[in-house]
């Protein structure tokens, strides 16, 4: 009898066929001692710093926060300015208070425990991701984050983008193992943790609908739906969608600026794929594309899908331009980069990740010659311990005194529970420290000026450069901050300072 025709194959959509195979499950105890096994050097590298007080956002905003939720219930903070970040990490770190009760170590526990889940689920990503590579990569990037100057200090602070970078990593890693509704509710919590996160979902959403798969991708729409609930609840109770007219005006009006948007974007770019020796894995990464399919999938298709548009939305909004919102795509980065040194040569491969990770961990304490954000590497940790000296004269030598300085300093002057003071002092708030602020300061709501070191401008530094100068005055208003002498204008005399690795904190008293 003649052979029956086989029945054509039905068309799929790309990558529809990769990557589909059987998903494993993995032993809680096996998940255990992983999680150990990242936790332990993570908790040993911070165990000094666990008493650390609180640093800039998390003074001013975060801490606050939570401490409102704690206190009175209040999911809209009054003890700070309220604004659109939604109330997952406050609510987390109330709980953790309400168990062990407030401090400072208890935070920085709390967190460091969030950042061990994100190495131990970007060893199972990676696992996920480099199935067929030879090796075994998926060891490399939970090492490449560990030793990251910018992990080392947001896996102990108490901010948004390392929980961020943990439940992005939760939601694709059950998206790549095809567990939709699970992936779907790791983004209900992903954008109750930070608003941003809403991309990740998007993305999912995308590619269920790319595959006709109507259904899954209406399940990624929920975490839409909750951002929208706590929206409204934000506009009830503040009459402002974003909750404050001033944070908008800086995170999305200013922030929309054409050329603020190019240099935002130039400057995640160098951050993420040149600065701190990542260029080398950037490297491999172009020789991995050039020479073979290691990234054809469509598993790697969502992960850059995820990456890329995180990267465009935190260049677009967000006045600040903190490096930190990256965090969510850097353990992407650094899974490509270990997966992608299995398609070069061994000694290159090898070359390749030793000259990463020596110099990740030379970027922890050194300090770029150009501006960038104590809280990127240790320069956070010297900025604290002369904030603590100052406090601490301040809070014996000078009570009673009105003080002048910027936000977030006030904050930890005006609350003893933040851990700098032991009484509550008389402050004034300068919009910054620049001279123009300070001057407009009546004289006679202050008789005290504290200065210090809010941005990094070494010399020599690129800050030296006239055209740098004129570019950061035309389009960001920049002016450098109040010299002594200035000071001396102003009829304040120093009376004592800190110095520490190119930070300084200085107290002026007026002139009798």
């Amino acid at each position: 009898m003649p052979a029956k025709p086989r029945p054509p194959m039905p068309k799929l959509p790309p990558f529809a066929l990769l990557n589909e195979r059987p998903p494993r499950k993995a032993k809680f105890h096996h998940l255990f001692i992983f999680f150990l096994v990242f936790a332990t050097p993570l908790f040993l590298i911070h165990v000094q710093l666990l008493s650390l007080p609180y640093f800039w956002d998390e003074l001013g905003q975060f801490v606050p926060t939570a401490l409102d939720l704690l206190r009175s219930g209040a999911l809209v903070a009054h003890s700070a300015i309220p604004n659109v970040h939604p109330p997952a990490v406050a609510a987390y770190l109330a709980l953790c208070y309400k168990i062990f009760g407030f401090s400072a170590p208890v935070t920085r526990l709390a967190m460091l425990t969030l950042a061990a889940c994100g190495l131990l689920l970007t060893f199972l990503l990676a696992i996920e991701l480099s199935q067929g590579a030879k090796g075994a990569p998926a060891f490399l990037p939970p090492v490449f984050l560990l030793v990251s100057p910018l992990f080392f200090t947001q896996s102990m602070m108490a901010q948004l983008d390392m929980p961020a970078m943990v439940f992005t990593l939760l939601a694709l890693l059950l998206y790549v193992k095809r567990e939709y509704a699970w992936a779907a509710a790791a983004c209900v919590v992903l954008v109750l943790v930070k608003e941003t996160g809403l991309v990740t979902p998007c993305v999912f959403s995308c590619f269920m609908a790319q595959r006709k798969d109507w259904r899954r991708a209406g399940w990624f729409a929920a975490p839409a739906v909750a951002l929208l609930v706590w929206v409204t609840i934000l506009h009830a109770k503040t009459g402002y969608w974003l909750g404050d007219p001033a944070f908008a005006r800086y995170n999305v009006n200013y922030a929309l600026q054409p050329v603020r948007m190019m240099v935002g974007l130039l400057r995640r770019a160098f951050y993420l794929f040149f600065a701190e020796m990542r260029l080398v894995g950037t490297l491999v990464l172009i020789a991995t594309v050039a020479l073979s399919k290691t990234f054809h999938t469509r598993a790697w298709a969502v992960v850059a899908a995820v990456g890329g548009l995180n990267i465009i939305l935190v260049s677009v909004l967000g006045g600040a331009e903190l490096e930190r919102y990256l965090l969510p795509v850097l353990p992407l980065f650094y899974i490509a980069v270990s997966v992608g040194s299995t398609a070069v040569r061994k000694p290159i491969a090898v070359g390749a990740t030793l000259a990463m990770i020596v110099g990740l961990v030379f970027f922890i304490g050194w300090n770029p010659p150009y501006p960038f954000p104590f809280e990127n590497n240790y320069a956070m940790v010297d900025f604290l311990h002369l904030q603590q000296a100052a406090t601490s004269y301040v809070d014996r030598d000078l009570r009673g005194r009105k003080i002048a300085t910027a936000w977030p300093y006030t904050s930890a002057l005006r609350n003893p529970d933040l851990g700098f003071v032991e009484h509550r002092m008389k402050v004034v708030e300068t919009r910054d420290l620049r001279y123009s602020s300070v001057r407009a300061v009546p004289a006679e709501q202050y008789d005290t000026l504290i200065t210090y070191t809010r941005e990094w401008v070494p010399s020599p530094s690129v800050m030296d450069n006239q055209f740098v100068r004129w570019f950061l005055q035309r389009f960001y208003q920049w002016e450098p901050d109040i010299t002594p002498l200035q000071c001396d204008e102003l009829g304040f005399r120093e009376t004592i300072s800190w110095s520490m690795r190119g930070q300084t904190v200085g107290i002026y008293l007026r002139k009798p």
